[in-house]
């Protein structure tokens, strides 16, 4: 018993001997072990919100967004390959080409695989003529790219230098672009337009008419590897680009290259801001020449000032002065508010209308209608305003076009300005018949003398022939009625054709035609003082011949003439706007079966 009680004893006192210990131990390390019982409590509590998150998303992926994500990863594998359609050629009445495209190489380079970017970027500059720090700093730029251009519309002799550099295959290559080429140079650069190196149409036709000349695109799709390598074509699902439409235009080229070495000559004579021309059948409305200065070479698109883009044949608006005095005549007749046959007492020069007093540049007395147009009477025409009234004379103009778009198919055409009725007052009566207080542009103030060439009818001008094969116009461009034939007839024969012979327009004169014009010196408001500038002037000159059957127009519009003098419409502008004329006839259509149609 002894043997077995002393042992267990002993045990007995061991291990409560032991159990004071730990109870000793815990009491005193009580703290810290709740500290880390919550961080075990809290590293399980995370781990267990981590795989439950990892469990729902892998849920996620394989269940809710399988789909997605297949899609996604098949359209990461597929390549959709734009395919550009060639835009169609622009020619002249005649078919000769002023705009055409042709096929050029273009370099691509993937920058993401480029060894030695420095090294190629030498090779490259030296091929293409191209700065070498510029490369690399693009190359340096896009270097997680796997595509970029390095340079577009290559010429051949670039292309075989690049082809000799021995780069490797897979960074670099070639694409097939369209090159947009004026094989014409500056001639009717403002009417055509360009195309930019993304073959958007900009400016003329060439944006007017894009939708009709830049086709519709096509695309090519391939599969291709995680390297971008193609695997293969889709031939199922690929879609061939349709070629843009040929435009075949009203220009006459050989009138257009007479016009622009008239108006070389004018701004080598004149020094002017700018200037324009415009050449017009008035039976049909169709533009044989226009032209503006200073211009551009579309092929090489830079220019030295920023309004050589603009085409001021119809984006360009300014007082039409004595040009617009037919207009208002011939209304005036049309409303019986004066005849033929009457005269009117142009008061020697000077004539009070309420506060303000009118001046003539010469003493006139008493002066027929005619010769109030002929001698180009201020005086005379503002009593003209006065049987009128502002009402009148607001139909007038409006009646001829002025204050809105002509029609032709250029986006650059402005509106001109002519105020709302209830804004004209007593001066409106007096400025307005003389060419002032409203503005036009050049093809509005040309479209409204051809009403009166024509007979009466206000046409729509227009630049794109009329086929089957071209986006023209409508055959109908009857646009208003002006005035009676008799009423244009008497104002272009009589009147007008009296400017030439004995007139203002002098010097426009051409030996053996029978011609009719009106000359128009306006001044321009000086932006300093907020009045008329007395040096600052726009020279214009509208004509046309025959003038018992007109069949060519001519308008010459000179902004601001600096050398020289005097500056007047029938010195700086009819000369020039004579020889465009004489030499327009010679080509001009004979017959306008374009306009016997509009009238059946």
């Amino acid at each position: 018993m002894v043997s077995h009680d002393g042992p267990s004893e002993s045990v007995v006192v061991s291990a409560a001997s032991s159990a004071g210990e730990i109870e000793w131990l815990l009491m005193e390390c009580t703290p810290l072990n709740k500290r880390l019982v919550w961080r075990m409590r809290s590293l399980i509590a995370g781990l267990i919100v981590m795989w439950l998150i990892l469990a729902g998303r892998l849920v996620d992926l394989q269940w809710l967004r399988q789909a997605n994500y297949a899609r996604s990863a098949r359209q990461q594998r597929l390549y959709v390959e734009n395919i550009r359609a060639r835009p169609g050629e622009i020619m002249d009445r005649d078919g000769r080409l002023l705009a055409m495209t042709v096929s050029a190489r273009s370099l691509f380079i993937n920058p993401s695989r480029l060894k030695t970017p420095w090294q190629t970027a030498q090779k490259l500059a030296t091929a293409l003529g191209e700065n070498a720090d510029q490369l690399f700093a693009r190359f340096h730029a896009h270097a997680d790219k796997q595509f970029l251009w390095v340079k577009r519309r290559l010429t051949d002799a670039q292309a075989r230098r690049v082809r000799g550099l021995e780069l490797p295959g897979d960074v670099w290559g070639f694409r097939d672009e369209y090159l947009r080429q004026y094989p014409q140079g500056t001639l009717a650069a403002h009417v055509l337009g360009l195309r930019d190196i993304d073959g958007n149409g900009r400016g003329g036709v060439e944006q007017s008419l894009d939708r009709f000349i830049r086709g519709v695109d096509g695309k090519r799709v391939m599969d291709r590897d995680a390297r971008g390598h193609v695997l293969q074509v889709r031939d199922e699902v690929d879609a061939m680009p349709a070629d843009g439409r040929s435009v075949r235009l009203t220009l006459d080229s050989v009138i257009q290259v007479f016009v622009e070495r008239e108006l070389d000559d004018v701004m080598q004579t004149w020094k002017p801001r700018s200037c324009a021309a415009i050449v017009l059948d008035p039976r049909s409305g169709e533009v044989l020449a226009m032209a503006s200065r200073p211009g551009f070479d579309p092929n090489r698109p830079h220019v030295e000032c920023d309004h050589a883009w603009n085409n001021t044949a119809v984006s360009a608006v300014y007082e039409p002065g004595s040009t617009l005095k037919p207009c208002i005549v011939a209304w005036a007749l049309q409303q019986d508010r004066i005849q033929v046959s009457e005269s009117l007492h142009c008061e020697n020069g000077k004539y009070r209308m309420g506060r303000r007093l009118l001046h003539d540049h010469h003493s006139y007395g008493r002066l027929s209608i005619e010769d109030i147009l002929v001698k180009s009477s201020n005086i005379g025409m503002a009593k003209i305003g006065e049987r009128l009234g502002n009402e009148g004379l607001y139909r007038s103009v409006t009646r001829f076009g002025f204050g809105q778009r002509t029609g032709i198919r250029l986006h650059e055409e402005l509106r001109g300005m002519v105020r709302p009725l209830k804004q004209w007052d007593v001066y409106s009566t007096g400025s307005v018949p003389m060419g002032q207080e409203i503005a036009v542009t050049p093809l509005q103030l040309i479209v409204a003398h051809a009403a009166l060439a024509n007979g009466g009818t206000l046409i729509r001008p227009r630049l794109v022939m009329n086929s089957q094969n071209s986006p023209g116009q409508t055959v109908d461009r009857v646009s208003t009625f002006c005035v009676k034939p008799a009423v244009a007839n008497w104002v272009v024969r009589q009147a007008m054709h009296g400017v030439v012979q004995r007139g203002t327009g002098r010097k426009a004169q051409i030996a053996g035609v029978t011609m009719f014009g009106k000359t128009g010196t306006a001044q321009k408001i000086d932006p300093a003082t907020g009045r008329y500038s007395s040096n600052r002037h726009v020279c214009s000159f509208v004509c046309g011949a025959p003038a018992d059957a007109p069949r060519v127009m001519v308008l010459l519009v000179v902004d601001e003439p600096s050398v020289g003098a005097p500056h007047f419409g029938g010195t700086v502008a009819a000369p020039g706007a004579s020889r465009i004329l004489e030499n327009a006839l010679a080509r001009a259509p004979r017959s306008s079966s374009s306009l016997q149609t509009a009238k059946k």
